[in-house]
């Protein structure tokens, strides 16, 4: 069994904490909708409101993507990428209070909390991401081998969702505050990527606007995606930087992160149990 103790990045899982990991992801996907008249089927009706919205008032009033190809399929995209980000990292922070009971109850490994809920999401995406293909081939997108890197692009965005959940979620057991300062990130970062404008637009206006936007991990995850599902019009970091160098810099702020948070939320976890 591999593992990470150097870098601070939780153990590979064991079988028992594997079948704990399923559990607890099985028992937070059933809450998470019980109750509800229409229950799973929400999963996909959040982030379809959301496109359904936004196409309306900026595509439809505002004229915002005209230029693109399948626009509705590029808005859709960007919507549903966005909503796993902000669902991963919102439930993620607040994993470790919501399930304050379990953890002083019981001795794990305190990441599978985190990990359960992470995994929610992925499960989410998943069908999302579905319904975006049905619309991609019927607004007459043609499938490609492009395709089997959006899987790669969907791991990086993860990976730092994942990293944001470890460091803020081991600070909000003990400051109650940190989710509510995220809540108000999530709403000014909405506008600095690019979901409902295109990237050429803010380069009209300024080229180094548009260079720092596309370095923000977040916004290059889903052009890429945007790329090798859609359209090869989307702009991506490739199109405004020659340097290899420069166009690491999104891959490497995930690692910085995912790293960073995994070993804070490592050392905070002993004490957990007496802070919640």
């Amino acid at each position: 069994m591999i593992e990470y103790k150097d870098m601070g990045i939780p153990k590979v899982l064991n079988k028992k904490n594997r079948v704990l990991l399923r559990e607890l992801t099985k028992t937070d996907f059933k809450l998470r909708y019980q109750g509800s008249v229409l229950g799973y089927l929400w999963a996909l009706l959040r982030p379809l409101m959301m496109f359904a919205i936004l196409y309306i008032v900026f595509a439809k009033l505002l004229r915002l993507g005209n230029d693109i190809p399948h626009y509705p399929v590029y808005l859709l995209t960007g919507t549903v990428l966005w909503s796993f980000f902000t669902e991963c990292t919102s439930q993620g922070i607040q994993a470790m209070l919501a399930r304050g009971d379990l953890i002083r109850k019981i001795s794990f490994p305190k990441y599978i909390v985190v990990v359960s809920t992470t995994f929610t999401a992925l499960i989410n995406l998943a069908i999302n991401l579905g319904v975006v293909v049905i619309f991609a081939l019927i607004n007459g997108v043609q499938p490609s081998l492009s395709w089997l890197m959006v899987p790669v692009f969907i791991f990086e965005l993860y990976a730092l969702s994942l990293g944001i959940a470890f460091l803020l979620g081991a600070i909000n057991v003990k400051y109650r505050d940190v989710m509510s300062i995220w809540d108000v990130c999530i709403q000014a970062l909405f506008y600095a990527v690019p979901i409902i404008y295109p990237v050429t637009m803010v380069a009209n206006s300024s080229m180094l606007a548009a260079k720092i936007i596309l370095l923000n991990p977040i916004a290059q995850a889903i052009q890429d995606v945007r790329y090798s599902l859609i359209t090869t019009e989307a702009t991506t970091t490739w199109n405004f930087f020659n340097n290899p160098i420069v166009m690491a810099i999104p891959i490497v702020i995930v690692v910085i992160i995912l790293i960073v948070g995994s070993i804070y939320f490592r050392r905070k976890s002993k004490f957990f149990a007496e802070e919640i």
